[in-house]
């Protein structure tokens, strides 16, 4: 019977940056699982409204972008870091966003999207609720998935709720990921993708398409 999702450890709230406090505190992290919600998924139409960020001690953090907002100077600095990995799932959006709205290039990467492909060969379901329940064993609620992000001053519960959930088991699916793709020896094969996330990102921003096609 799989888990359902409890409380985190902290949950706290910021609009349009993360404080100086929290910049120093996030520093100390080796790892970080980290998500976006935007308006909806073409990067120069749809905007970025919330990042959520989860540490290795189950700590959440969102942040509320606003309209127009170009920069966040704090969240730039420990997403920017090359000390810290920071752990996506279908990273090539994130990614993307984080950079077309605030000037984000998010490095170092890992993709749990790109390392269940890789490792999981034997299954063809590779979406966020899929490799969590298999590798953690928590079963997430994805009802809120398709909703108005841009009301980012009067968000539900149940919005908040779900946005640090889609956070909370990245980290420990990350890990079952890693241990499957060195047992299977595919992990080279792995980062070599990671690697290449930001300029897939760069192409999906600029529109370009189906580049390696024949």
């Amino acid at each position: 019977m799989p888990k359902k999702t409890d409380e985190p450890s902290t949950f706290n709230i910021f609009d349009q940056d993360i404080d100086s406090e929290t910049e120093i505190a996030l520093r100390s992290s080796s790892a970080l699982a980290v998500d976006t919600e935007a308006m909806g998924l073409i990067h120069g139409r749809d905007r970025l409204c919330l990042i959520q960020i989860c540490d290795e001690f189950d700590n959440v953090i969102c942040i509320r972008i606003e309209r127009n907002q170009h920069s966040a100077p704090h969240l730039k600095s420990i997403l920017e870091n090359k000390t810290i990995e920071k752990v996506f799932h279908f990273a090539r959006f994130d990614v993307a966003a984080l950079a077309s709205n605030l000037n984000i290039n998010v490095n170092p990467i890992f993709c749990t999207k790109i390392a269940s492909k890789i490792g999981r060969t034997y299954s063809p379901r590779h979406g966020l609720k899929e490799v969590v329940l298999e590798t953690v064993g928590v079963e997430l609620d994805k009802q809120a998935q398709s909703s108005d992000w841009g009301k980012v001053g009067d968000l539900t519960q149940k919005q908040l709720i779900y946005a640090s959930n889609d956070v909370r088991y990245l980290l420990g699916a990350k890990h079952k990921l890693e241990e499957m793709l060195k047992r299977e020896e595919r992990w080279g094969l792995a980062q070599k993708c990671f690697q290449c996330v930001p300029v897939l990102s760069e192409l999906d921003r600029r529109r370009f398409t189906n580049i390696f096609d024949h």
